[in-house]
């Protein structure tokens, strides 16, 4: 520790005190320093980023303003913190109203730009004059022409189902026809994995049934 003439040390020895299992260090200091000084000569001396340093003297958590000094004795000790950093914006809390904002924005349905401009006339009435939700414009705009036109024509012949009793029969000739049209096509050299759909009732390899237990019974493996 040096003294000038008038008895007042030009530096003093402060012992640094970083939380953790870090061993304390000294450093030298001037009596009388900024704090946005010290921050950053103590953030030198330890390697710290000066941005999340937090440091306690005596009790009281120093502030942040360029303007405000601290007064050192020789012998203090002054606390060293690191701020955690702040966690990824997917992870916050709901209290960020732009990630919020953002989220919402997401998640509202909008016609590709492809879109023949009827659909996106349409598309306006419903959502501005009409004020359909996003969910529903989804379902709507999702589907087909053919298929809005088939729908609309099953629900014409409905009534006339119902007029002639076969009600029932008209849902089940429904499920089967939607069954039917569901079922694809297999391409050339595709097997199936029914046997009774394959030519000769070619079965696939590996297929546990009857005949596979009778063969392995005879050939003494179960």
């Amino acid at each position: 520790m040096a003294a000038v003439a008038g008895g007042e040390p030009e530096t003093v020895e402060v012992t640094l005190r970083a939380v953790g299992p870090s061993r304390p260090t000294t450093i030298c200091l001037p009596p009388l320093i900024a704090v946005v000084d010290l921050r950053r000569r103590v953030a030198q001396d330890r390697r710290l980023p000066e941005d999340r340093l937090r440091l306690v003297l005596r009790g009281t958590t120093l502030p942040w303003g360029d303007d405000d000094l601290v007064k050192f004795r020789d012998g203090d000790s002054l606390i060293v913190a690191v701020a955690p950093k702040p966690p990824a914006k997917h992870l916050r809390g709901g209290d960020d109203d732009d990630d919020d904002d953002d989220d919402e924005e997401e998640l509202k349905f909008k016609m590709p730009q492809t879109t023949n401009w009827w659909k996106k006339r349409i598309f306006i009435f419903l959502k501005d004059k009409l004020r359909f939700p996003d969910i529903l414009l989804m379902a709507l705009f999702s589907v087909t022409m053919k298929a809005w036109i088939i729908i609309s024509l099953w629900f014409l012949l409905a009534p006339i189902a119902r007029k002639y009793e076969i009600g029932p029969l008209y849902i089940l000739a429904t499920g089967f026809l939607i069954i039917l049209l569901n079922l694809g096509r297999r391409q050339q050299g595709d097997v199936s994995a029914y046997s009774i759909f394959n030519e000769d009732f070619r079965e696939l390899p590996g297929t546990f049934n009857a005949e596979r237990i009778d063969r392995d019974l005879r050939a003494g493996q179960l």
